[in-house]
């Protein structure tokens, strides 16, 4: 009996502990969870916090790119204005040189004729001379020639009033022959100063268009700068916004483990995707034409650009570059890629001073950011034939010939033509 009631509590005190260990066993996960939930809810805040600080440093970014972009924007309507000025003074100096060079040919005419002038008026003198070679000094004729052949007195005044009509006729025509001669020689005077107010007027030109030259230059070096500058700050900013992804996704991940819940998916701050595929208005297929003959549009450097999507370097967005950015020496002279007819010689804002060359078979060329071209709508030009001038005029940060092709309205690839 004792034994029975021994056991009965050795049984009763097992349960009891195994009573409490189960109670234990229940309570301590709850408490982990609860700590665990504290330190997710911290983890979450933390990131919440992070985020704000990147956030900011985003928004500055953005407005250093915002007020570099309208920088950019100044600084190519200046060079816009320069360059239209130049275009300007380019025309007005091949005017004056122009005009310069008819000058000299005038001149060159009243040279001639002074020196016939004064050859004739020379060769008059001289039959002068010789037939009133008795003249004396003084002006006194001498008669004695006459005098000694004179067949009678009848004879003899015969003779001196033909020697005195002579003599007034070959002076008369010596006088005319001097006035003629004098004002040729005035003519040629006047003449020479005018080229030579002319070329002085030049000079004061050249000058002019030296210093917009510079002006232009400054201009294109600032741009470069603030193209440079963009791109510092575009860095930056695609380095912050990666931190930015990161910490979304390290705030998703936390904020799922917080609320046991599916991950959703993050694009509020992600960097937007590039776009894909190719314009409408471009053929991605092989040549359309075989067997035609294409120049190089210019001696060029370096391709920096090729056809397809780029970032732009003055606008910093992602677009498709329609042709070929060929870099070369301001100057380097820019030719029709094949024979066609120039449909557009044009400025405007993006482009600068550019020409369009219809080829009469489907193809048509464009030559942009010239210095000034030499061709007018109209004219037929032949392959290899000079259009203009290699510059960057427009939207350009760089000496450069931006060189497309279109074949029956779609853009293709350049460099699938030339080489």
């Amino acid at each position: 009996m004792r034994n029975r009631k021994l056991w009965v509590s050795i049984l009763s005190g097992v349960l009891a502990v195994i009573m409490v260990l189960s109670l234990v066993v229940g309570v301590l996960p709850g408490v982990v969870n609860a700590a665990s939930l504290g330190a997710l809810q911290q983890q979450v805040n933390d990131l919440k916090d992070k985020r704000k600080e990147i956030q900011a440093e985003i928004d500055e970014l953005e407005g250093k790119l915002s007020a570099n972009l309208e920088s950019m924007a100044e600084v190519v309507a200046q060079k816009n204005n320069i360059d239209q000025q130049v275009f300007k003074l380019y025309e007005q100096i091949t005017n004056l040189n122009e005009q310069i060079s008819t000058y000299n040919l005038l001149i060159a005419d009243k040279q001639a004729e002074l020196d016939a002038a004064q050859a004739r008026w020379e060769e008059l003198n001289k039959k002068n001379k010789e037939r009133i070679r008795a003249m004396e000094e003084d002006g006194n004729l001498s008669y004695w020639s006459v005098l000694f052949k004179a067949n009678s007195f009848a004879d003899l005044l015969d003779r001196l009033n033909m020697v005195r009509e002579i003599a007034a006729a070959d002076r008369r025509r010596l006088k005319e022959m001097s006035d003629a001669a004098e004002a040729i020689a005035n003519a040629k005077e006047v003449l020479e100063t005018e080229k030579t107010a002319l070329e002085a007027t030049r000079v004061e030109l050249d000058e002019a268009q030296k210093v917009l030259e510079e002006k232009r230059a400054e201009a294109d070096r600032l741009l470069a700068e603030l193209v440079a500058t963009g791109a510092e700050y575009q860095k930056y900013l695609d380095e912050v916004e990666s931190k930015a992804a990161a910490n979304q996704s390290e705030l998703d991940a936390a904020q799922d483990r917080l609320e046991a819940a599916e991950r959703e998916q993050w694009l509020s701050t992600s960097v937007p995707a590039k776009p894909v595929g190719t314009p409408g208005n471009v053929s991605t297929s092989s040549r359309p034409v075989d067997g035609l003959t294409w120049v190089s549009p210019c001696n060029y450097v370096l391709l920096t650009s090729p056809f397809g999507w780029r970032t732009h370097p003055i606008h910093g967005d992602y677009r498709f570059h329609y042709g070929v950015d060929l870099a070369g020496p301001i100057g380097t002279p820019i030719v029709a890629t094949r024979s066609g007819v120039v449909t557009t010689t044009t400025y405007d804002s993006s482009s600068g001073y550019y020409v369009v060359v219809d080829h009469q078979d489907g193809y048509v060329s464009k030559y942009l950011h010239l210095t000034h071209y030499i061709v007018s709508p109209g004219t037929y030009v032949n392959a290899g034939q000079v259009i203009g001038y290699m510059g960057s005029t427009g939207a350009s940060t760089g000496s450069h010939l931006h060189f497309s092709i279109q074949y029956n309205g779609s853009h293709v690839n350049p460099m699938d033509y030339i080489r």
